[in-house]
């Protein structure tokens, strides 16, 4: 049981469990198959072993793609590295209040190791990347993604060379710099770095996580679906909202969904899942209104830098994606992406960076807009820390400054919310 092939999502040629992410025939992107049929035939035994795992995404070992067995600590040699998920699933009473909403929960990523949802699909991606052989362990990134890869490879002790664009925000640089790897930033947008990526994957004998190791990679996301399930006492929400950068994360959470409900582990239908985008940045989001298949590139000019991806791979299966769950994919502005950020971190005390408040604000437009019903019960999915992008919040607040003063305060502070 467990992984069996990849197989192409366009053809459905298949291949061996190997680094490969194109298909020969028709160029279509690859994917992980599994043949986990016969766990239905014992969902309790299933849940069980489920909930007696480790606190980690490697308790949902069974829907993920890695050969070896785990032993009683549910690790394998390939799995040591920093543990990854079982991030909190905070119930939001203040931000459901606020938006005329009765159920709405956060599932908060930015708790994990290096503070994203990254850690999923590069935990899955450097153990496969063992497996295989791989000495060194790269990626093209906007940031968390290169944070992620750098801590990775420095707790397996593998080499890792992180390509970004540039411009990226200081506080991910640094917070990359510091694991020892080699930084390359590259002089263009995410779009560029790709394509350099892609281009070293055919000349070095290295492990690119997004490129040749996309399929295995991308299946680490479905563990925020996992979680979110298992956390709702084995139940679905009625919606999520979810950031898209490439569309991996948006398609592969509603595939882990579908997973346990083929198998009976949860009941129900599939979510309604809703995408959001920052307008400056939003060429699924502009597909989808004007009622295409695919998606036309665009340039990316936005302050969320994380879903700065203006060609996406995932964009064509996402808006499908938003077609057969009744959802939609909205855009917002980056005025509206900072609104967002308050709004969370005044309601629930969580701060998130600039792809938390894409998703926040796209929460809020669709409560005003009347599309989700006040008996629904939401997840919206938070991806990163803000500590992040402190840019993006800068001058969004006053402070007060006073002297050591009592009569100070009081005519300054106390007097300053009086006049206001």
């Amino acid at each position: 049981m467990g992984a069996s092939n990849l197989k192409c999502r366009e053809c459905a040629a298949e291949y061996a469990l190997e680094a490969r992410y194109v298909c020969e025939r028709c160029f279509g992107p690859l994917e992980v198959a599994y043949e986990n049929a016969r766990l239905a035939d014992d969902i309790p035994g299933l849940r069980r072993r489920i909930q007696g795992g480790p606190q980690n995404i490697w308790r949902y070992a069974d829907f993920l793609p890695l050969t070896a067995q785990p032993g009683p600590s549910g690790r394998t040699s390939s799995r040591a590295a920093l543990p990854a998920g079982c991030t909190p699933l905070i119930r939001a009473d203040r931000l459901a209040e606020r938006l005329g909403l009765r159920e709405v929960w956060v599932k908060n990523d930015a708790a994990n190791p290096t503070h994203s949802f990254k850690d999923r699909v590069v935990s899955v991606a450097s153990a496969r990347a063992r497996e295989l052989g791989y000495e060194v362990l790269a990626c093209a990134s906007t940031g968390n993604l290169a944070n992620s890869v750098a801590a990775h490879g420095a707790a397996l002790g593998m080499e890792t060379y992180v390509f970004i664009p540039s411009d990226l925000e200081e506080q991910k640089i640094l917070a990359t710099g510091v694991y020892g790897t080699n930084l390359v930033k590259v002089r263009g947008n995410y779009d560029d770095v790709n394509r350099l990526c892609t281009e070293l994957s055919g000349e070095r004998d290295w492990a690119f996580v997004n490129v040749n190791m996309r399929p295995y990679y991308a299946e680490g996301s479905k563990t925020l679906a996992y979680e979110i399930a298992e956390q709702l006492g084995w139940e679905l929400p009625d919606r999520c909202v979810v950031p898209i950068a490439s569309g991996s994360l948006y398609t592969k959470i509603a595939k882990g969904f579908e997973e346990w409900l083929g198998l009976g582990l949860v009941e129900g239908e599939l979510p309604v899942m809703n995408g959001a985008q920052a307008q400056g940045c939003s060429p699924v989001a502009t597909a989808w209104e004007a009622g295409h298949d695919v998606c036309r590139p665009v340039k990316p000019d936005t302050i969320a830098k994380s879903l700065a991806i203006g060609n996406p791979a995932d964009g064509p299966y996402a808006l499908e994606l938003a077609r057969r769950s009744d959802g939609a994919i909205d855009a917002v502005s980056d005025d509206e992406i900072r609104a967002g950020i308050r709004l969370l971190a005044e309601t629930t005390g969580v701060f998130t960076e600039t792809a938390g408040g894409t998703t926040t604000a796209t929460l809020a437009k669709l409560a005003a807009r009347g599309d989700i019903d006040p008996s629904e019960r939401v997840v919206l999915v938070i991806t990163g820390e803000g500590l992040k992008t402190l840019d993006a919040v800068r001058g969004t607040f006053e402070s007060h400054e006073i002297g050591a003063s009592f009569d100070e305060f009081v005519e300054q502070v106390e007097g300053a919310g009086a006049r206001a």
